[in-house]
């Protein structure tokens, strides 16, 4: 049964922010360390953040735990034990856990994007996590050269699925009710990992998922679709990442699923400068919540966490146009 999205509807809009080692300054991940990381994480300001999210009538926010690099900004035993590195690339503060605590006060719900597989380019945890031999996880093909046993070979990474659903349901389980949803990036091969009446399958993800709150949002992102798609019926929201071509909203639902895009106001996700018009964004986000769905848009972060003015500016338009 899907969770209740009443509530995601009714918010209409939302802001996403690409939280990344290699998106969080101007310089790069290669040669990142656990201990700049923890730097830059204990420098993430929270209560400013929030004040600009509540400033601008923000009724949902979006963060990311992490992505490709391994650098996490909350901390995990789960993951720390399987993945065995010291010291860990996830960080020490727990950046969510504080987030979701300081925007339950203001009445803001808290979301977080997570890829779905292991972070591909850090190699220790893809073989710790066992997202090998059978697939190459930076481009989940199978390793040209690679000769490999029949039996060696599952395509459902049916054992890195139960590690990632083990270290998801430890985060779900520690903040409860006070984060609302997940957004899963990079479910592509759904026919070979996930859509199977037995576990691992969408179904057990989503429970792990769901584990800390029953309540929780799950969207699954297939990539690009346009239009947009409802990928599982396991997930209560479309995922509905656009990027250059903006579609028409053709309802609230999509074979039972919420209406949902997700796009950026920058050039690129997490990246600015702002490519869009203001009367662009905010005739959009009304069009599409006019016909029941709603809109996220993706907006970059300096390194203390603040939204840089202009898109703040952008986004105090449409919490005017919500009436916040």
């Amino acid at each position: 049964m899907r969770a209740n999205t009443t509530w995601f509807k009714q918010c209409g809009w939302g802001v996403f922010t690409h939280y990344l080692a290699d998106q969080a300054s101007a310089r790069s991940p290669i040669g990142m360390t656990p201990e700049e990381w923890n730097r830059r994480v204990d420098g993430f300001d929270v209560p400013g953040l929030v004040a600009q999210l509540e400033s601008a009538g923000a009724p949902y926010y979006f963060i990311t735990l992490g992505q490709n690099s391994g650098f996490y900004c909350s901390p995990n035993e789960t993951y720390d034990a399987l993945v065995d590195e010291r010291p860990s690339r996830l960080s020490k503060r727990d950046l969510v856990g504080e987030l979701a605590d300081a925007l339950t006060a203001k009445g803001i719900r808290l979301l977080v994007y997570l890829p779905s597989h292991a972070p591909a380019y850090h190699r220790q945890a893809v073989e710790r996590l066992r997202c090998t031999p059978s697939w190459d996880a930076s481009a989940w093909q199978l390793k040209p050269g690679t000769y490999l046993r029949a039996e060696d070979v599952d395509e459902r990474l049916s054992a890195f699925q139960r590690n990632w659903e083990a270290v998801v349901g430890e985060w779900s389980r520690r903040w409860g009710n006070q984060v609302h949803g997940w957004w899963i990036d990079g479910c592509y091969h759904a026919d070979r990992m996930y859509r199977h009446a037995d576990p691992p399958n969408f179904e057990s993800f989503a429970q792990a998922l769901r584990a800390g709150n029953p309540d929780s949002i799950v969207a699954f992102n297939p990539g690009v679709r346009v239009p947009v798609v409802c990928h599982s019926e396991h997930e209560d929201y479309a995922a509905g990442e656009i990027s250059n071509a903006f579609p028409v909203c053709p309802g609230e639902r999509l074979d039972g699923a919420q209406y949902h895009v997700l796009s950026y106001l920058g050039q690129t996700w997490g990246q600015g400068p702002q490519r869009f018009p203001d009367e662009f964004v905010v005739g959009y986000t009304r069009h599409v919540n006019a016909r029941g769905g709603a809109v996220t848009w993706d907006v970059p972060v300096e390194e203390t966490g603040h939204i840089p003015q202009p898109f703040l500016d952008q986004l105090a338009l449409l919490g005017v146009e919500r009436g916040g």
